[in-house]
């Protein structure tokens, strides 16, 4: 009997071993019923059995094992993504998901190798076939289950960053209060002032982590255009940026008409990312450059700086999100989240402009960002 038919005809024989061994599955599988604990399974293989009746060239045998091949199972891919979208929901980690397969492969093959007398070529290749099938949907449920563990931590991720403006707003509004109504000496007034910048840079990081997440559970960043000067929110955000920061003075060069249809708010967030990473990584002894230059279509943003230069290989990734810098020493106190570079470029999208880095001993370190006038 070939293996595919021995699939279908024992095919409640061998879901019966799948609940089995998923009962051991615990503390997940002590809270599941019989239906749960069998879930997709039945389905699985009676779609791997179908799987195994396609017709298969060499060549795509060798594709399919590279992962390379076409689609021809999408009951099985779907089975099996279910499958894991429900097994992390349930409570089982990626470890105990994954041992499900193994013991079914193991199950499927043990049991029919107890039944061929006579092994013959043909039982190798459906060998072969079966493995493959359980392989892809092995990787179909890996890939439905971290894929939601993904979206979990991104859920949870949003849920913190919302909670936390509740008390960043007390904070905030305890100094107003106690910088408007309380008699400070110098000392009290350097606290408080260390205060309201630790309160600002907070604001800023989770602000930068809702826009993440935002963007992670598939929601494209909204912005509002609106007629605005470039100029005039590049001097408030230089203003922002070296509040506190006694030493701190960035040179703004201003070239052409600098005024577009753009979202104020959004590129307040780009020019505070943008000057708050000069700031970090540039020297101290050449200053930080902000040059605006107009165009007849856009309006060019060149953001320098001095100072260790992006390695190389890392100015592929840097507008990636969570990605600290290459230069930053283990165990600072840095306020970034490595993202501050990642809600720059999704504003420059959303305004449906360019962005890029050069970076060099030499030359220092230079964002250019192009904004179209309007969109």
């Amino acid at each position: 009997m070939r293996l595919s038919e021995f699939i279908v005809l024992h095919a409640e024989q061998i879901v019966d071993e799948w609940e089995l061994f998923a009962q051991t599955l615990t503390p997940a599988a002590d809270t599941l019923n019989r239906t749960q604990l069998r879930d997709h399974a039945h389905s699985i293989l009676l779609a791997a059995a179908r799987d195994m009746n396609t017709r298969q060239s060499a060549s795509e045998q060798a594709a399919k094992a590279k992962g390379e091949g076409p689609e021809k199972t999408p009951s099985l891919d779907q089975a099996a993504a279910s499958h894991g979208e429900l097994r992390h929901t349930v409570g089982f980690d990626l470890v105990q998901m994954t041992s499900e397969f193994r013991h079914l492969r193991a199950c499927v093959i043990r049991l029919w190798v107890d039944s061929v007398q006579t092994p013959q070529r043909a039982d190798l290749q459906d060998m072969i076939r079966f493995n493959e099938a359980i392989d892809e949907a092995l990787a179909e449920s890996t890939a439905a289950y971290a894929e939601q563990v993904a979206r979990s931590r991104d859920i949870f991720l949003a849920i913190l960053g919302h909670d936390l403006r509740a008390p960043l707003q007390a904070v905030n509004m305890s100094s107003e209060m106690l910088l408007r109504k309380a008699q400070l000496d110098n000392q009290g007034l350097s606290l408080l002032g260390n205060i309201r910048n630790g309160a600002r840079h907070m604001g800023a990081m989770v602000s930068d982590l809702l826009e993440f997440v935002r963007s992670r559970l598939g929601s494209s960043l909204p912005i509002d255009p609106k007629p605005m000067s470039l100029a005039d929110a590049a001097r408030e955000a230089i203003d922002e940026a070296c509040a506190g920061r006694p030493e701190c003075n960035p040179a703004l060069i201003i070239h052409g008409d600098t005024h577009g249809q753009w979202d104020r708010g959004r590129v307040d967030q780009l020019l505070q990312n943008l000057i708050g990473n000069a700031l970090q990584h540039g020297t101290h002894s050449q200053a930080v450059t902000l040059t605006l230059k107009g165009t007849a279509d856009s309006v060019e943003l060149r953001m320098h700086n001095y100072g260790p230069p992006i390695p190389e290989a890392a100015l592929g990734t840097v507008f990636d999100p969570l990605v600290r810098s290459a230069n930053e020493e283990p165990g600072s106190t840095s306020t970034s989240l490595g993202l501050g570079l990642f809600i720059v470029k999704e504003v420059v999208l959303a305004h449906r402009g360019s962005i890029e880095v050069t970076s060099s001993e030499a030359d220092g370190t230079t964002f250019t960002v192009v904004l179209p006038r309007s969109l």
